[in-house]
């Protein structure tokens, strides 16, 4: 790590520090004892539930990867990926690295397939598809709670989010599909040959309609059982306000708010937003800051399961079969 890449993970620490202070300071009443959940049978339960759907999240996530991979005409099997994605998840999750889980997911990639562009352009492609299910997600449940609609700045924020999401996702789809800008990179060298391999990706994907349509309903699959991940965490918590449509409606406003780079894994925004999304609901801040800081500590537990992939290195595996067409 460089001076600079120091200094960047230091003021990420800092303002994850001081967005957590500030929550903290504005709840003085706030019961450590009550931020995880009392164990007992009925909680226990729900925590185990928790845990064993966020780990199908991240199983769906990297199924979601390999149908991406098989669009690019690359052949990755899904045990594989499953590693690299734990193991990225281990270094965004629990390493202080301002390198990121994905950066690793496409370097040891390139290693078994030895296309380091495609490599990237899966990668990018795989992310880029999360932020086109989470805004219509969050207006799904818009439309199936309307008490949902009249909640003043929470409802406000978590559409602007979602708007602001899909006209962004918009430009840049299509400044890279657009055959003037993506695809002058063709045939460059350099970080070109990567800009090329993403326009070529997503070429491919609108001319597989129904490659991207598998793509997407896995995609929509990974962030419903995260919703639900959310909903067995505020059951364990006892949040009963936190029902399913109000996840459904406001947790993809989080997940959007939590990658924003301006802190170390979330911390701080996470547990703002569910504050700001939640208490008009009837959930006390203590309860929306305990819930954001669970499924933090759910996502850090699976996280360590990427331990000894991340430790064991990157070895070339071998190709898998490609099936014949």
């Amino acid at each position: 790590m460089n001076r600079r890449q120091g200094l960047s993970l230091l003021l990420r620490l800092s303002i994850s520090g001081a967005m957590l202070a500030v929550l903290i300071w504005r709840v003085p009443t706030i019961n450590w004892s009550s931020v995880l959940p009392e164990l007992t049978i009925g909680s226990g339960l729900w925590l185990l539930l928790a845990a064993v759907l966020t780990l199908t999240a991240l199983v769906l996530s990297a199924l979601r990867w390999q149908r991406v991979l098989d669009v690019l005409g690359l052949s990755a099997g899904l045990r594989r990926l499953v590693s690299h994605y734990l193991a990225g998840q281990f270094v965004s999750n629990v390493l202080p690295t301002t390198i990121g889980g994905d950066v690793l997911r496409v370097n040891r990639l390139s290693n078994d397939t030895g296309e380091a562009p495609s490599s990237f352009a899966s990668v990018v492609l795989e992310r880029l598809t999360g932020w086109l299910v989470l805004p219509i997600i969050s207006v799904a449940g818009f439309l199936l709670n309307p008490a949902l609609r009249h909640l003043g700045r929470a409802t406000q924020v978590a559409l602007a989010l979602s708007f602001l999401t899909l006209t962004t996702l918009a430009v840049v789809l299509a400044a890279v599909a657009s055959d003037r800008i993506g695809g002058r990179f063709g045939a460059r060298e350099g970080w070109r040959r990567f800009a090329a391999a993403l326009h070529l990706g997503l070429d491919r994907l609108r001319h597989q309609p129904g490659a991207a349509a598998h793509v997407l309903v896995v995609g929509f699959a990974y962030q419903l059982v995260l919703v639900l991940a959310a909903v067995a965490a505020a059951r364990a918590l006892g949040v009963q306000p936190a029902g399913f449509t109000a996840l459904l409606a406001f947790f993809p406003a989080v997940a959007i708010a939590q990658v924003l780079p301006i802190g170390i894994s979330g911390l701080g925004v996470r547990e703002a937003a569910f504050v700001l999304f939640l208490t008009p609901l009837g959930v006390s801040a203590q309860d929306a800051i305990a819930l954001g800081l669970l499924l933090y500590l759910l996502s850090l537990g699976v996280s360590f399961l990427g331990a000894p992939s991340f430790a064991a290195g990157s070895h070339r595996a071998p190709p898998a079969p490609v099936a014949p067409a």
